[in-house]
């Protein structure tokens, strides 16, 4: 008798399953707010590479030019400056308590001869 009803719930088994209508998940409010989202994310993401190619590239170009632009005015300058022999040392300039443990003991680290100038005393 047991076995019988473990036959026919097996039989049944099968109908019950054809029985089941497909749902359409597309109705569903989750999935439609995922795709207005999903939208959203797609209209923001075009604005964003817009502005990177009409905007932002331009003004990296401007900035570029204008730091150029300004390089070579500092060094004409630059140029217009008397050479270093013949610039005045103030007295808090190039102060030596004792050697350097490099070179020759008087430069710095980083050193440049340059743009540094270390007028020796004639002591």
């Amino acid at each position: 008798m047991f076995s019988r009803a473990v036959l026919r719930a097996a039989a049944q088994q099968p109908r019950f399953a054809a029985r089941n209508t497909v749902r359409n998940f597309a109705d569903n409010a989750f999935n439609k707010e995922r795709a207005a989202v999903k939208e959203h994310a797609g209209k923001s993401a075009e604005l964003w590479r817009k502005l990177s190619i009409y905007f932002v590239i331009p003004c990296v170009g401007l900035a570029g030019l204008n730091a150029y632009n300004l390089w070579n005015e500092h060094w004409e300058h630059e140029k217009h400056l008397p050479p270093l022999s013949e610039r005045t040392e103030y007295p808090f300039q190039n102060i030596r308590m004792k050697n350097f443990p490099w070179g020759d003991g008087d430069k710095t680290l980083f050193w440049n001869e340059n743009v540094n100038y270390h007028k020796q005393d004639d002591e």
